[in-house]
């Protein structure tokens, strides 16, 4: 009988920790062709799972690993079109007339939430197969963010690595643009031994509903690193008013993409 109270009592800590741990909402996930002998779709998910991520936007060149997840975790998996075939079109899909077909064929067959995540510069954003894109609904500098909201007022567009520029750019294209938000993927430039550096602080805090965190799995290797992503991630984000931490982690992730997609 004290073996087993003894049990229960260390356990509850534990249980305790799991409850007030805060899930997260990782807006930047790929899954592509090169992962799937790597890291298998079940083992994926159950990474996801034990790092209490609640929700995933996972894209994958050729589409078909985010079906293999979406199958298996509809729950879990926030499906995104993205416009690769392979990882070697990353440069040329903006100049392939091939590539439209290829998305409108996708959207015929199944549901997505986005299209992305893909890579566009400057007036590069302007090319037809940019703007059949944008019609249809995002690694863009500000230029290219600037020309897509030029060609769609009312498009709603997620700037992928937006923390490589300035704070001070990203707090004024925000200010321009209320259809825009920013994903923080695969950035450390806005917090420091688990302290939020001044600049994104004051960005943060002006915009708490307009930042999302995501991993960028951009290698089959980065997969194993998505539970170490998202403890660093709450680590930072304990720095914020709860708040403000609540909505960059996960609330405004569930906000912008809904519930579990059918």
């Amino acid at each position: 009988m004290k073996k087993s109270l003894a049990a229960v009592l260390l356990l509850l800590p534990l249980a305790a920790r799991a409850e007030t741990e805060m899930p997260i909402f990782d807006a930047h996930l790929h899954y592509s062709h090169d992962a799937w002998e790597v890291v298998p779709p079940q083992a994926f998910v159950d990474i996801l799972r034990k790092a209490n991520i609640k929700r995933a936007l996972v894209s994958s060149s050729n589409n078909e690993g985010t079906k293999m997840l979406q199958d298996r975790a509809p729950e879990i998996i926030v499906p995104e079109l993205r416009p690769y075939r392979s990882r070697g079109e990353l440069g040329t899909w903006a100049k392939d007339p091939t590539v439209i077909p290829f998305i409108e064929d996708l959207l015929a067959k199944r549901k997505y939430v986005a299209i992305g995540e893909f890579h566009i510069y400057s007036a590069d954003a302007d090319l037809p197969n940019m703007r059949r894109v944008v019609q249809l609904a995002r690694h863009s500098d500000a230029d290219a963010v600037e020309r897509h909201f030029a060609q769609d007022p009312e498009a709603r567009v997620r700037w992928a690595h937006s923390g490589f520029e300035r704070p001070e750019t990203v707090r004024a294209m925000l200010s321009k643009h209320r259809n825009l938000w920013c994903d923080l993927a695969f950035l450390t430039a806005h917090a420091s031994n688990g302290k939020v550096t001044p600049g994104w602080r004051e960005a943060f805090l002006e915009f708490p509903d307009r930042f999302l965190v995501g991993t960028d799995s951009f290698t089959p290797e980065r997969l194993h690193y998505v539970a170490e992503h998202a403890r660093w991630s709450r680590q930072w984000l304990a720095d914020l008013p709860r708040d403000t931490a609540e909505k960059i982690g996960f609330r405004n992730g569930e906000r912008l993409f809904g519930g579990p997609t059918p």
